[in-house]
């Protein structure tokens, strides 16, 4: 079976620092099914391309302690022996990824520090996929995740083409990602495309998938499906990752708000409207200039990934109340894993944001992301004070829920906020209201717009505000410090 990974990025050569495989030699591993090697077709400065490929033992397949257990398709007497497993992408090819990339998977290099933290062009080839589901599946479990997928049904045999197409299909993946991020789809997905994991699936592979799905299997459309797939459909291991997979998802952003913010169709995959909120944040915070920003009300960290994930950050706070939201979102970012100088540009602090805190001042920028909504009304003058009046960023970006929207959500009956602890939603005109009255009396100038697909009637699903500093009032604070 084989798996190739294709860069255009300058030096391309530079994917060997990242892959910790040098480009000039063929490495060969042992497996436990098998053998794996690593080579490199082409290697020079405008394209490189590393190939994995995995050679099965189908006496070491068949054979060993356990093997019962697995899960297989191949139920006749010589169905161990012969069987598509040499030639096909499977659950194989996801461990032989684990144990040849096992550093590049955690993000880590040595060499690259600062380009394994950025996206780069990447392209992925599987030329022979077992898909179990077909061509729509792929396309249903990558394209979420920031992928072009190309997926081209394989026929059963060219010369008879009425036979129809066969099980597999000549997978194509390309975006710019992190090669970590990249490499961790396809360690999860490959084996739920497959559906037929070979070996045995003990409770630790919930913390294993919860681990390669950090920072987007929350929030995956499919969630349900690849879990339930991961984990060879054993219900109460399912159960158990579905049950953490909510409480990240809690601690992240509002669950109910995410469940219906795919809007009244869902014809063709695209970015939830949690995605799309975070990357026009990400996008307000670049036009803004800023390097040093400050997370505030950052749960589980979902915004914090994208934000480490961009080099131009240089200092990224997040803050919470929750020290448990804290503790998941430490676990997203991995602060255990990245080199010294990735966490070092990362602090988690626990702090209410009704209340002055010294160490928030200074910063280029702050995001309040869906988090006023969740305060009562009469707090909101004590955060008005703690983040405009005492922190006083250069910038601050404010997300929040249109309630005029809301209607256009299935099953969000009259009166109800898209999240139980909402304590309030405004309108379009009374959030314009709150945020020209924040703006005029701390200094600040808005622009306000809306994110998410745009109704005529009602505006967008979230609303978003750009608070700047005026430069006659950052040049005052600066002359009397």
């Amino acid at each position: 079976m084989l798996l190739t990974l294709t860069t255009t990025h300058r030096p391309a050569t530079d994917l060997g620092h990242l892959l910790v495989k040098h480009p000039d030699r063929v490495q060969s591993f042992d497996l436990p099914a098998g053998t794996a090697h690593v080579l490199y077709p082409e290697a020079d400065e405008a394209r490189c391309t590393a190939a994995l490929l995995v050679e099965v033992d189908p006496l070491k397949l068949g054979g060993g302690r356990g093997r019962r257990q697995a899960t297989t398709p191949d139920s006749f007497t010589l169905g161990q022996y012969v069987n598509d497993r040499p030639y096909a992408a499977s659950s194989l090819l996801s461990s032989a990824l684990a144990k040849v990339f096992r550093s590049a998977l955690r993000g880590e290099s040595r060499d690259r520090p600062e380009l394994a933290a950025a996206a780069i062009p990447l392209e992925v080839r599987v030329p022979v996929l077992r898909c179990r589901g077909g061509a729509e599946l792929a396309v249903r479990v990558f394209a979420p995740l920031g992928w072009t997928v190309t997926a081209t049904p394989i026929p059963l045999d060219e010369a008879y083409p009425e036979w129809g197409d066969s099980r597999y299909v000549d997978l194509t993946l390309t975006g710019a990602l992190r090669l970590a991020d990249a490499l961790n789809h396809l360690y999860v997905l490959l084996p739920v495309l497959d559906d037929a994991k070979h070996y045995w699936v003990a409770p630790d592979e919930v913390d294993k998938l919860l681990r390669a799905g950090a920072g987007w299997l929350a929030d995956h459309p499919e969630r349900a499906l690849i879990t339930r797939r991961y984990l060879a459909h054993r219900r109460a291991l399912a159960g158990e990752a579905m049950a953490r997979l909510a409480e990240l998802r809690l601690a992240d952003e509002p669950p109910a708000d995410d469940s219906i913010e795919g809007g009244p169709s869902a014809e063709a995959p695209r970015a939830s409207l949690a995605v799309r909120r975070r990357e026009a944040v990400l996008a307000a915070l670049r036009d803004s200039g800023a390097s040093r920003v400050l997370d505030l009300g950052c749960g589980g960290g979902a915004l914090l990934t994208a934000l480490v994930a961009d080099r131009r950050f240089t200092e990224v706070v997040g803050t919470d109340v929750s020290g448990q939201a804290l503790a998941l979102a430490a676990r997203r970012l991995r602060l255990d894993r990245l080199p010294e100088r990735q966490r070092d540009r990362i602090r988690l602090w626990q702090s209410a944001l009704t209340y002055r805190d010294d160490r928030l001042r200074g910063y280029d920028a702050a995001v309040l992301m869906e988090v006023v909504e969740h305060l009562d009304p009469p707090r909101l003058p004590a955060l008005e004070d703690a983040v405009f009046g005492h922190a006083r960023p250069g910038t601050v970006v404010v997300t929040t829920p249109n309630v005029e929207y809301n209607v256009r959500y299935e099953g969000l009956g009259a009166g109800r906020f898209r999240h139980a602890d909402h304590r309030f939603e405004w309108t379009r005109a009374e959030f314009a209201a709150w945020v020209e009255r924040v703006a005029a009396a701390h200094g600040y100038t808005a622009t306000i717009g809306g994110v998410g697909d745009e109704d005529a009637e009602l505006g967008c699903p979230t609303q978003l505000a750009v608070l700047s500093r005026t430069d006659t009032d950052i040049r005052k604070e600066e002359t009397t410090r």
